[in-house]
């Protein structure tokens, strides 16, 4: 993102960073299978995608991709919940780079050309 090695710089251009920059930041890769078929390595998150997990305590579940946090930079999946000490359940956000898109949701128009431009 920046020139800058220092960590405090890089994380402090994230926390500044304009919405068309943060949305960049919001791709995730996709499985061995769409890779061969669009010739890309990785999109961009969209709500309806399904991904798998791959790191934490929820790695290996699959889900629908309900809501994206642009702010923070986080993604929430159906079905994943935890339990708060006063037994309230509350979803689980999850970083970008610890997912998988295993099944791509085509309902955006946007979408559909990046994919077809490449192709």
């Amino acid at each position: 993102m920046m020139k800058s090695t220092k960590p405090s710089k890089q994380r402090k251009a994230i926390y500044d960073a304009p919405l068309h920059k943060r949305q960049k930041l919001v791709h995730a890769h996709l499985t061995k299978e769409l890779r061969k078929q669009y010739k890309k390595r990785n999109l961009g998150l969209r709500k309806g995608d399904e991904v798998k997990i791959l790191r934490g305590d929820f790695r290996g579940k699959t889900g629908k991709v309900t809501k994206i946090n642009l702010k923070d930079l986080q993604v929430f999946i159906e079905g994943i919940k935890r339990k708060k000490t006063t037994g309230e359940e509350t979803e689980v956000p999850f970083q970008p780079s610890n997912l998988m898109i295993m099944n791509l949701s085509m309902d955006d128009a946007r979408r559909k050309k990046v994919i077809e431009k490449v192709k």
